[in-house]
Formats: C-alpha cells, structure tokens, sequence
C-alpha cells in the first residue's frame, strides 16, 4: 500500500512542477481555469499526501491530478506548440525543406 500512495504521490509532484512551470496566458487561451487554480489544487494534493495520508483525501487528490494531466496539461501544450516530440507542432509530414505535399 505504501507504494501506491508513493507513486500517487510522485504523480502529484509532477503535475504541480508541470503546472507551475506553464505560462499563465496558456491557461486563458486553452480555456481552462487559471495557473493559480490549479497550483492551489495541486499543491494541497501534494500537502494533504506528504502530511495526513487519509485513503479519501489522497482518492481527491488523485482525481484532481488525473484531471490535470489528462485533460489541462494536453490542451495547454496544443496551445503553446509543443507538439509531439518538442519540434514546435511540425507535422509528420514536415521534410527538412516544408510539408510534403505528395509531388503535387
């Protein structure tokens, strides 16, 4: 049991360092609640994990966490451009000289 609430807990920790490291008009522009919203949320489901490890309290936090990464931190990085694999949105077509455009 201890190992779960560990790895829940590494999983909060890195939703708050993700979060905390994300513009603030990202937020706005993803249509989502704001950066201190979700470091308040965050930073007490890291709290609430580190000081009094209740099961309901940690389930909360658990939820609040998969929410973020789930569903906050995908559309914020839609947002600001990092694509798959960091190269800026570049589709997969993308050739060392533009999209290919399949020799039209």
């Amino acid at each position: 049991m201890d190992f779960i609430f560990l790895g829940l807990l590494i999983l909060s920790v890195y939703a708050l360092v993700n979060a905390a490291l994300q513009r603030e008009d990202a937020y706005r522009a993803a249509d989502k609640q704001t950066k201190p919203f979700w470091l308040i949320i965050l930073g007490v489901t890291v709290a609430v994990q580190l000081l009094l490890p209740m099961l309901l309290l940690v389930l909360a936090g658990t939820v609040a966490t998969i929410v973020y990464l789930v569903d906050v931190h995908p559309a914020i990085k839609s947002v600001t451009g990092g694509g798959r694999g960091g190269r800026g949105g570049w589709s997969s077509s993308d050739g060392p000289y533009g999209p290919y455009n399949g020799n039209r």
